[in-house]
């Protein structure tokens, strides 16, 4: 592991558990105490943050930045991100994002969850969708692109389609391909001088049967152990390929957590940084977080309490009491309910900007429970106690969210645009307006909206 980043386990309650206590630290980053979350970004800003929100009221302390959402044009031509003018020692990816020079930025090929592309990976790259569509990303041009970009820690490229099991003739490919990518990378990150700022590989685990990618783990640790920073995991049932000498490293989740319960079976399996989607999920729902851990006694043994609050009923409207009381977050030391609730209503971006502080904050205190959880011994107890006090799944969102974005979704043939039109031709509003009669008096909004001249917000 390259001197810079140090992973230390701290706790492991006893030696039959999984579950550990561990700090990553980097020099001139904060530390992460984990198990944590890194945030996940699109273009490398939170969705709905600016990043000096993100620095002035949030305690996020990662983010996981994906390359596809940086390749804007074909392969044959140079992306803007790659020419990026630096000072002062900066690195490009970091100054290009603006991102705070204290958060951890880590850098892998694809988004999290990725939409699954329709081609097959080659042995010589992986499919990825980009602003153009989808394309395939050379090992060689990820290599490239990292090396100029400089996150704190890459992910190397794993032969892994999100969308399929893999057949008895690909399995056999997977290992063999994944080892030559994490070759690559190696080898572009090993001629370079001491003044580049260093850069943490994370090597991938398959998620595949331990004894069908053995040979491509057992090479890894008998060739290229020094290199081998951490492990990039996408089932959390694979840690118990990890070869026993190298367990000590750092394991960064991309495996499909849709809610806190599935962070807690992970937690307990092993696995020390997650990227969660399911908090911006939440957020474009209209949805704001309450859960917490362990969570209340109850009497009654089956699940019962919500993980959120659906901010779209009307019974929000005169409501001035917090989202969560007694909750520290900005928007509920300075804003109540009914303020969030017409910011929905009147689609206003601070409102979703006020649920997404909110939900990061409400995320970052279950870590923090979990963690002391585990200090104390009682994880296993604590965790029966959440799952019989909160329901598995979100509340259904009664409201409309922000405008899809091209990446949350896959685009089949025929299917209707998913997002209505923003704008209208004038003209044609004007000869419908023209036509129709004018309202009475006593028209309410039902009445203005049927016959074109205003739109109803409930």
């Amino acid at each position: 592991m390259p001197d810079t980043l140090k992973f230390e386990v701290r706790d492991i309650p006893h030696p039959d558990c999984s579950q550990r206590l561990g700090l990553l630290s980097l020099p001139g980053r904060q530390s992460i105490n984990t198990p944590h979350y890194f945030a996940m970004s699109s273009r490398g800003c939170v969705p709905h943050l600016s990043q000096d929100t993100v620095k002035a009221n949030t305690n996020i302390r990662g983010i996981y930045a994906a390359l596809e959402d940086f390749i804007e044009k074909s392969v044959e031509k140079i992306p803007v991100i790659h020419d990026f003018p630096l000072q002062n020692g900066e690195t490009r990816l970091r100054r290009f994002i603006a991102l705070q020079e204290d958060a951890l930025l880590v850098t892998g090929p694809r988004r999290h969850p990725p939409v699954p592309a329709r081609a097959a990976n080659t042995n010589t790259g992986i499919s990825i969708q980009t602003a153009l569509g989808f394309s395939t990303l050379e090992s060689d041009d990820y290599v490239e692109a990292v090396q100029r970009m400089r996150p704190d820690i890459v992910l190397s490229m794993a032969d892994y389609e999100y969308s399929k099991r893999p057949g008895v003739k690909r399995v056999e490919k997977m290992g063999d391909r994944t080892l030559a990518w994490f070759h690559d990378l190696v080898a572009g990150f090993g001629d370079e001088t001491n003044e580049l700022p260093q850069v943490a590989l994370f090597a991938p685990v398959l998620p595949i049967e331990a004894g069908q990618q053995s040979d491509y783990l057992n090479t890894l640790q008998q060739d290229l152990a020094k290199r081998v920073s951490g492990w990039v995991l996408y089932d959390a049932a694979s840690i118990d390929a990890i070869p026993t000498a190298m367990r000590h490293l750092p394991r960064f989740g991309l495996t499909d957590i849709r809610g806190p319960h599935e962070i807690l079976d992970q937690v307990a399996l092993g696995l020390d940084a997650f990227v969660l989607s399911f908090i911006g999920d939440a957020t474009d729902a209209g949805i704001a977080l309450t859960f917490t851990f362990p969570g209340p006694e109850l009497s009654q043994s089956r699940s019962d309490l919500a993980l959120g609050i659906d901010m779209w009923p009307r019974a929000h409207v005169s409501d001035v009491s917090p989202l969560v009381e007694d909750c520290t977050c900005y928007a509920c030391r300075n804003h109540h309910r009914a303020f969030i609730r017409h910011l929905l209503d009147a689609k206003e971006m601070l409102a979703w900007v006020l649920l997404q502080v909110h939900n990061h904050h409400t995320v970052d205190i279950f870590f923090v429970n979990v963690r002391q959880s585990i200090r104390r011994g009682t994880f296993e107890r604590d965790c029966e106690l959440f799952n019989k006090a909160f329901q598995r799944d979100f509340p259904v969102t009664t409201g409309k969210g922000p405008r899809l974005r091209g990446y949350q979704v896959k685009s089949g043939p025929a299917e209707p645009r998913r997002n209505p039109p923003a704008f209208q031709s004038l003209e044609d509003a004007h000869k419908r307006l023209a036509e129709a009669p004018l309202p009475s008096s006593a028209a309410d909004g039902e009445d203005l909206e049927r016959q074109g001249f205003a739109e109803k917000l409930t």
